[in-house]
């Protein structure tokens, strides 16, 4: 991470503390793409659909608050450090048990925050999640009429492409998050997660049934028959069979 600018996350709710925060980061050399987010949900949007590796956020934010961030950061499969940057002291213990990576008072002094930078540089870049037999579990965040709910990956029967972003399936609902659906494909296949069209990625756990008629091909997921496009047919039968003889 020493010899490869930091991609960041600056949030705050406050433009002014973001704007100085933002362009005192742009001054080090040792930071590379900033990106902006003024409340916690807004941050959690960019944070699904960007790997970055650090975010600098304030405490008390609209929405969802910088520790309430921190604790669903906490969750993702790989998740970027955590720096405080805010005029609140009271929160210093609640965020260190969170494993923040510093925390930073304001007004933020550019040599503090030169310390932070290097000390997220020394702790590294977050380690690649282990491959054990069950990947652990992973939270999505997603967001409806202002309420920021939470979706566990393992619930996720199958996504669909929307654009920029991605609908998902839980059976009884489906959330629209703002995630590219080869982003999810690529974060995903560890779980068992497998493209079987252009616009669908399929957990394979709930394919309750294959069926070919006429050349083509479809997977029942609950009560709902998924397409399975020609490319991607003989991949799925493989994979389907291999993960049936594993459990």
């Amino acid at each position: 991470m020493a010899d490869t600018p930091l991609r960041a996350l600056v949030a705050d709710d406050e433009e002014p503390a973001l704007a100085e925060l933002v362009y005192l980061l742009e001054q080090d050399p040792r930071i590379g793409e900033i990106r902006r987010a003024t409340n916690g949900p807004d941050a959690l949007k960019i944070l699904q659909a960007s790997d970055l590796d650090v975010v600098f956020c304030d405490i008390k934010m609209p929405g969802l608050d910088g520790i309430d961030l921190a604790k669903v950061l906490s969750k993702f499969s790989r998740s970027p450090q955590i720096v405080f940057v805010t005029a609140y002291d009271e929160h210093a213990v609640a965020a260190f048990e969170l494993a923040a990576t510093d925390y930073v008072m304001k007004p933020v002094r550019p040599e503090r925050l030169s310390q932070a930078i290097q000390r997220v540089i020394a702790q590294g870049a977050p380690p690649a999640p282990p491959s054990p037999e069950e990947p652990d579990d992973e939270v999505i965040p997603v967001e409806l009429a202002g309420v920021t709910r939470f979706v566990q990956r393992s619930t996720v029967q199958y996504v669909e492409a929307q654009g920029d972003y991605a609908r998902l399936h839980t059976g009884e609902n489906s959330h629209l998050v703002r995630i590219p659906l080869s982003t999810l494909e690529e974060r995903w296949r560890d779980a068992g997660f497998t493209r079987i069209h252009r616009s669908t990625l399929v957990a394979l756990q709930h394919v309750d049934e294959m069926r070919v008629d006429g050349g083509r091909c479809a997977v029942r997921v609950g009560d709902d028959w998924l397409p399975v496009s020609r490319r991607h047919t003989r991949e799925l039968r493989d994979l389907l069979v291999r993960s049936t003889s594993l459990r």
